[in-house]
């Protein structure tokens, strides 16, 4: 009976951490750990933790700022189990996870394993929107959650992460500690010889952002991240990648595009061209999302979270890349 570590650093987010301990007080697997590494915030959660004292196996540390790869490393080595599961603060975990994910390591083992994520009816309509930008088909190509997607092997993210003891102990744990980290860290597990899979029935409860604010930022900072990582590995810049880049591009393009549409017929076409594509993926977008969310309100706003998905990521991604050159 595998005993797992959940290891889960934590900036400046006491709320976040109630309602993740509160979900795992429910879990009908029961023999966890989980190690809360505080890392250098300013509102603690500490008090959170310790009213979670009689309720879970729980380990509370504080220490420097140092971003959430490293922190993540001070919990593996602080961590017991057989088994570590990086969670991060802003998941509720749905009470069977451990349960599946035992069942699956017990019948089909893998030395990590990654799952995905999904929006919990308790969200508000903008957390499912942003849910929807960024798991949808439409935005990310699929690469996220899915066995077999546009950006070629799956690679865990460190929101929903399982490694065991022996990959910690081969590796050492995240070598960055920012900017595409957990990519980074997931090639390298590959790389060991390590067996590495999606389970897709152990799903977490992502809240990411709570606002368009927010989200925007995180998404500049992932798109910057991408090029920071093809900076090591070259070979994991993919053209699924490019696709937020070239989407920012082409929206920039239309108000020139009507300009220029008054000195040549040519760019009269091209503009039709461009406003008839962009309104089909907008129709394309709000079918999708209304029916996989029922909601029209949903709907709409994700058409709003989509293209600041794609205009974040693709702004971040040219900014770092144009830094590079």
């Amino acid at each position: 009976m595998l005993k797992y570590s959940v290891i889960t650093p934590v900036y400046n987010r006491p709320d976040e951490v109630r309602e993740l301990l509160e979900s795992l007080t429910k879990q009908t697997y029961k023999n966890f750990e989980v190690i809360i590494v505080e890392d250098g915030s300013t509102r603690s959660c500490e008090d959170v933790c310790r009213s979670f004292e009689n309720h879970l196996d729980l380990k509370y540390f504080y220490k420097p700022n140092s971003g959430q790869g490293f922190s993540r490393n001070y919990g593996f080595e602080r961590a017991s189990g057989d088994y570590f599961v990086q969670l991060d603060s802003d998941a509720i975990i749905p009470e069977r996870y451990f349960a599946i994910v035992d069942h699956e390591l017990s019948t089909h083992w893998l030395d990590a394993y990654g799952g995905p994520d999904a929006a919990h009816e308790s969200f508000t309509d903008t957390q499912k929107a942003i849910n929807y930008a960024m798991t949808s088909v439409f935005t990310t190509g699929g690469i996220r959650g899915k066995k077999n997607n546009a950006g070629g092997q799956f690679h865990p993210r460190s929101f929903n992460f399982g490694i065991s003891r022996k990959v910690w102990e081969v590796t050492k744990g995240y070598t960055m500690t920012r900017m595409a980290e957990d990519i980074e860290f997931s090639i390298r597990i590959i790389d060991k010889g390590f067996k590495v899979g999606l389970i897709e029935e152990a799903f977490i409860y992502h809240k990411r952002r709570t606002d368009f604010r927010q989200f925007y930022k995180q998404l500049h900072f992932f798109g910057r991240g991408r090029i920071n990582l093809s900076r090591m590995l070259p070979s994991e810049l993919k053209l699924v990648h490019f696709f937020p880049m070239l989407f920012t591009l082409a929206c920039l393009s239309v108000p020139v595009q009507y300009l220029l549409s008054f000195v040549s017929p040519f760019f009269h076409g091209t503009l039709m061209l461009s406003l008839i594509i962009t309104a089909l993926y907008i129709l394309l977008i709000f079918i999708d999302s209304t029916i996989r969310n029922k909601s029209l309100k949903v709907g709409f706003l994700s058409i709003i979270a989509c293209f600041i998905q794609l205009f974040a990521y693709g702004i971040g991604f040219m900014q770092e890349k144009f830094k590079s050159v």
